[in-house]
């Protein structure tokens, strides 16, 4: 079945083409009997305006771009993207924006998406994730006037706006909470080191740390996976002094150490304390359920993509502050063994 058009719509109707044009648009030249029969004709066949057609008359591609330069398997697996992915689709599928997302591998990849994208006309502006230190993405994007919103911040984002999660007093919060508990061995599987939020993270826990009293804390940095969270768990219980409580960058981390620990015969909390970051059902369905970083990524995703089409309609836009992600404490947090 072949896709209606503004051909069909007039032979229905007994107009010319330009007559349909005219009512589709809201364009005077019609009657209003007529824009009202060409209408209901439009709607009874299915027709949508192109939106390569629409792109040409008024610029508007009528979609935001996405691009997520992490592996396909981790993202399908790591439910911070998928909530905020959730909140981006809440506000744009209410206003018919399409959301176009690519997967990549390759940070040179993702920066020709972005040329090629905005070249071609192909989204209104871009929502950019995983902030890096000295970003070479920011400068790409403001030289090609492209709009976009990082999220992220409120450091390294050159001219572009950015929505942005205190995540250094978060950790602060948690450092403290391990400390007023007695932990005085305390590690942490980390995210890779190039991103921000990572640096932000490891300075924030150590300056803590310090000032808690807790020798410096050992931090083994990943990329995400549970793999790499499991790996890293069992070299951290295998030390001649083991830590007494882990800090995890994400839930997936979290849970793999946990499985780790089971298999070591170490006991959660009463041997080994555990804190996830990104609080998800994943947390929820282990045993000792797990103390958490929270915040509410899905309302994170919406107010990110609010700004986005904010900036793209010309109002001003700046640098945004989120809730500060608490402390959520389950059964996996408790004393250090004596």
């Amino acid at each position: 079945m072949k896709r209606p058009t503004i051909e069909d719509i007039a032979r229905r109707a007994g107009v010319s083409k330009g007559a349909v044009s005219y009512a589709l648009n809201g364009r005077p030249g019609v009657s209003e009997a007529t824009r009202n029969r060409v209408l209901a004709i439009a709607a009874e066949l299915g027709w949508y305006p192109s939106s390569a057609a629409r792109a040409l008359s008024d610029g508007r591609a009528g979609a935001l771009g996405l691009v997520v330069d992490r592996p396909a398997r981790i993202l399908g697996i790591e439910p911070f993207f998928m909530h905020l992915i959730s909140g981006i689709e809440a506000i744009l599928s209410a206003r018919s924006i399409a959301l176009l997302l690519q997967v990549t591998e390759d940070q040179q990849t993702e920066m020709e998406i972005y040329r090629r994208w905005w070249a071609q006309r192909r989204v209104d502006g871009v929502i950019v994730v995983d902030l890096q230190v000295d970003d070479p993405r920011i400068p790409l994007l403001e030289s090609l006037g492209m709009p976009a919103i990082v999220v992220g911040g409120p450091d390294g984002l050159g001219s572009l706006p950015g929505v942005w999660s205190d995540d250094g007093a978060a950790i602060q919060s948690v450092v403290e909470y391990l400390a007023k508990l007695g932990h005085r061995r305390v590690a942490r599987v980390a995210g890779p080191p190039t991103l921000r939020h990572t640096q932000v993270r490891t300075t924030a826990a150590q300056k803590a740390a310090q000032e808690a009293g807790i020798p410096e804390i050992t931090t083994i940095d990943t990329d995400y996976t549970g793999e790499a969270g499991g790996r890293a768990t069992r070299t951290l219980l295998t030390q001649q002094q083991p830590p007494t409580a882990i800090i995890y960058d994400n839930d997936v981390m979290a849970v793999a150490g946990v499985a780790v620990a089971h298999q070591m015969g170490i006991r959660i909390p009463d041997q080994l304390s555990i804190v996830a970051w990104e609080d998800s059902a994943l947390c929820e369905l282990v045993h000792p359920a797990l103390t958490t970083v929270t915040r509410d990524v899905a309302e994170y995703g919406r107010h990110t993509a609010e700004r986005l089409l904010d900036l793209i309609e010309g109002r001003t836009v700046t640098v945004e502050a989120t809730a500060t992600p608490r402390l959520l404490v389950r059964g996996s947090t408790s004393y250090p063994p004596h």
